[in-house]
């Protein structure tokens, strides 16, 4: 008995006050189907929230509350776009508005500058600003990794100034392209002045979670919306790797986490699970010899399946 009650407490603690942050990007557009969501599917997963009792927020909310130190309540539900694709504003669009669904769009700002065809005007986020939030996706979606800290901050200045400009307002957020960075783009993105930055990495948001680094759930694609509104936050404080190793070869994993924790889930990209690993007064320390064989990948650290946070490295 004693046992059981300590593992609800564990797992009470443990699942308290998260909110989930979830990415779309194409809506109703078949010819993109690993982008895209069909509308049958949003309203399916709106009305999961409706009848469940989540409550959907907008993302500045979520980010005052973490500023003020405040719980998040665990209800909470928040939905970005990313990129401004035209489907948002044809297909997707009524739909938020029929359910008084607030989000937050990330723009593609050359794309939206140079009207290509497949992405929304700056008169069509102009007409959404009264439903939702207009934010900052870079200028030319670039792989940031790739690219040298004056490049990044020369497209993320780029951006701003057009966007600025064109939307008459400063962006408060940024979303990485393709959800991919490391800690020298986030210092450099970090450094222009956003009051969030926003990745692509599963998980979800508590109060403790770094505002910079925050998760975003994916929704493309079929989903059951039931198994990602499961997801809580684990927090971590990374020590190593923090960067792809250069011989390929990821020999340990060194994290902080919680003293009450004393095991944990291990997660490496292209690996198993590795179930038990033992925890010694809030460290996990694991020798390991694995060579990565994506170039993205992805260290996952967590008491369960969904109570986890992600460390991603870009070669």
């Amino acid at each position: 008995m004693r046992k059981t009650l300590f593992i609800l407490l564990f797992l009470y603690i443990y699942s308290l006050a998260d909110a989930t942050i979830f990415v779309y990007h194409r809506f109703g557009d078949d010819k993109h189907p690993s982008t895209n969501t069909s509308l049958t599917q949003l309203k399916n997963d709106f009305e999961y929230f409706r009848k469940n009792n989540y409550e959907v927020v907008p993302l500045s909310t979520l980010v005052k509350t973490i500023q003020d130190g405040k719980e998040v309540p665990t209800n909470w539900v928040v939905l970005t776009i990313d990129d401004a694709y035209k489907s948002f504003y044809t297909n997707g669009l009524e739909i938020f508005k029929e359910y008084g669904y607030p989000f937050t769009l990330f723009v593609y700002v050359k794309a939206t500058d140079q009207k290509y065809g497949d992405f929304m005007t700056w008169d069509m986020l102009k007409e959404v600003l009264p439903y939702g939030e207009v934010e900052l996706h870079s200028y030319s979606h670039p792989r940031l990794t790739n690219l040298t800290i004056e490049q990044i901050k020369a497209d993320t200045q780029k951006s701003y100034e057009i966007f600025e400009k064109k939307m008459g307002y400063k962006p408060k957020f940024y979303a990485y392209p393709y959800g991919e960075y490391n800690d020298d783009v986030k210092e450099a993105i970090k450094d222009s002045g956003f009051e969030a930055i926003l990745n692509q990495s599963s998980g979800a948001t508590n109060k403790n979670s770094d505002l910079f680094d925050l998760f975003r759930v994916p929704l493309v694609g079929k989903v059951d919306i039931k198994e990602k509104l499961k997801y809580t936050a684990f927090d971590v404080e990374w020590i190593e790797p923090l960067e792809f190793p250069k011989d390929g070869i990821l020999k340990k994993v060194r994290a902080k986490v919680n003293k009450d924790v004393d095991k944990v889930k291990l997660f490496i990209t292209g690996e198993k699970w590795i179930e038990e690993v033992d925890v010694v007064d809030g460290m996990v320390d694991i020798d390991l010899n694995i060579y990565l064989k994506n170039s993205r990948t992805r260290i996952i650290i967590g008491t369960t399946y969904y109570n986890i946070a992600n460390k991603i490295l870009i070669k």
